[in-house]
């Protein structure tokens, strides 16, 4: 039995997983991460091995207390994975990004892949069928974007998610709502067009906590999977203990 943690940057979560079906799944703030870690390992004694992945900024030496039980594994970006690294500073590139797209390349064998993270930041990376990893874009979360309206205004209130009715809005309210999530929706409908029109053989995955929001506001046909990263951190670590 596994247990996977990806730390992020506004929440952390864990999953177990018993080879790679996924078990059990949780997510919190970091304020007490080390309390819902040894409860996880409590409610499941059989877990054996702990793989973390991490944006965050928990340092990996507070994990060491947890090595009397379990064997703790990090994936960083000197693990292996299945894919050729094209990206032209390997050493920034996140390795929330890296995981996700050894998990497309893993899942979807010889297929085009784009990967769309709605997170904190909305990520999109692209991986060919011939398992070369080129790049993609970093953009604003939705929650970002409604914090910076708010923040660097003087009268724009903070608002909720919430759907707009319409794309023209018809008060302050309604247009920072269309602004929002119409501007996104439109934004990862336009990489999605621009990339698949110049691929065939194509296959759009999108994770991440706005996924499920997002996913039916979406035009173009997508494989939608809020665990996408969890799984693909299950399918790393397997990759990395072969």
């Amino acid at each position: 039995m596994l247990l996977a943690i990806d730390i992020g940057n506004t929440q952390i979560k864990l999953a177990v997983f018993e080879e790679n079906t996924l078990i059990n799944k949780k997510t919190f703030p970091p304020s007490n991460w080390k309390i819902e870690v040894e409860n996880i390992l409590i409610n499941f004694p059989e877990i054996k091995n702990v793989v973390v992945a991490s944006v965050g900024n928990i340092p990996k030496s507070d994990f060491l207390e947890f090595k009397t039980s379990v064997e703790v594994f990090f994936i960083t970006n000197e693990s292996k994975f299945p894919f050729k690294n094209r990206y032209l500073t390997p050493s920034t590139l996140g390795i929330d990004r890296m995981v996700v797209a050894a998990g497309a390349v893993l899942k979807f064998p010889n297929q085009n892949r784009l990967i769309v993270d709605a997170g904190t930041c909305i990520t999109y990376d692209f991986i060919d069928a011939n398992d070369v990893y080129h790049g993609g874009a970093i953009s604003p979360g939705i929650r970002l974007r409604y914090q910076s309206l708010h923040n660097y205004t003087t009268n724009l209130p903070l608002l909720n998610i919430e759907n707009p009715n319409t794309i023209i809005g018809n008060s302050t309210v309604q247009s920072i709502h269309s602004g929002v999530i119409n501007g996104i929706t439109l934004e990862i409908d336009g990489f999605i067009s621009s990339i698949s029109n110049k691929n065939d053989n194509f296959i759009i995955i999108l994770t991440g906590g706005d996924s499920e929001f997002l996913a039916e506001r979406l035009k173009n046909t997508i494989f939608a999977n809020p665990n996408f990263l969890l799984e693909s951190l299950n399918q790393t670590f397997q990759y990395n203990q072969q």
